[in-house]
Parts: structure tokens; sequence; C-alpha cells
């Protein structure tokens, strides 16, 4: 026999929330296999799957856009290893960026810690200047790129 879930039932069984798979499912990326008589939703072993994929291609770093495209693929007869190994490639490229965009991160940090000393007064605390130049930089560049749009008109 075929398990049956309710929402919250399979909310549970998959480790979400109910308004997570309500979510889901006004994005189409799910939805019940039946309704009771009642109205309540119902949802079988292939929903639980699907749910499953979301969530593991979430942990992967896929957005739930991204989840509809593998999904379609998944179930695409045409479709290929190939189609998913590229959209993987993507992925990768992507964390690999955001890794190297938080170890530059992580370098200033320490750079700014190890310049600091924990008995000067604030007025010159290395941190708190770099902080306030970042944000006189962040300003420019900000009045910068919006002098350059103006002029691309």
């Amino acid at each position: 026999m075929m398990k049956e879930w309710t929402i919250g039932q399979l909310a549970k069984a998959v480790g979400v929330n109910i308004q997570t798979v309500r979510y889901y499912e006004r994005l189409k990326l799910l939805g019940p296999s039946a309704r009771r008589p009642s109205g309540y939703r119902i949802y079988g072993e292939d929903e639980e799957r699907r749910l499953r994929f979301i969530k593991n291609a979430q942990a992967l770093g896929f957005a739930l856009e991204e989840i509809a495209e593998l999904l379609k693929l998944s179930v695409t007869s045409t479709a290929h290893c190939g189609d998913v190994q590229r959209r993987a490639q993507v992925k990768l490229a992507q964390v690999e960026t955001k890794v190297r965009d938080l170890q530059a991160l992580a370098r200033s940090l320490r750079s700014l810690i190890r310049d600091c000393r924990a008995g000067q007064p604030t007025d010159r605390c290395p941190i708190l200047q770099s902080l306030e130049k970042r944000e006189k930089r962040s300003n420019k560049d900000n009045r910068n790129d919006s002098i350059a749009s103006r002029s691309v008109r």
C-alpha cells in the first residue's frame, strides 16, 4: 500500500514547515497528488521524493528557480546528464567565487584585528577608522556610479 500524507505529515517527514510546502505549491514546484472530499491535500511518495529533492538541491546552494529547471530536466525524456552537469558546474563556479570573496573578507578582518591595540581610545581604533573610510569610499563609489549611469543615457 502506498503512503499517504497530509501536508503536516509530509512536512514533518521531510523536515520542513507547512508554510514551506505551501510556498513550493504556489511556485508550482510541488503539488498534492489528490484531495480528500473534505478538501485536505493528500501527498504520496512521489511528492515526498520531490520535496526531498528540493531540500537537497537547496542544501547544495541551488536557488528555487534553478531547482525548477532541474526538476524539469528530471522528467524530460530528451534531457541528458550533461544538461544537469552544466548547471552543477555553473553553481560550483558561483560557490567558488563566494568562497574567494569570503576568504578576502576574512583576510581583511584578520588584518584589522592584528592592527588593533585594545588599550587605545576608540578615536584611534583602526577597525572603526577603517569602517569610516569604507563608508566614505562606498558613498564616493555610489556617486560615481550615479554619474556614470547618467552619462550613458
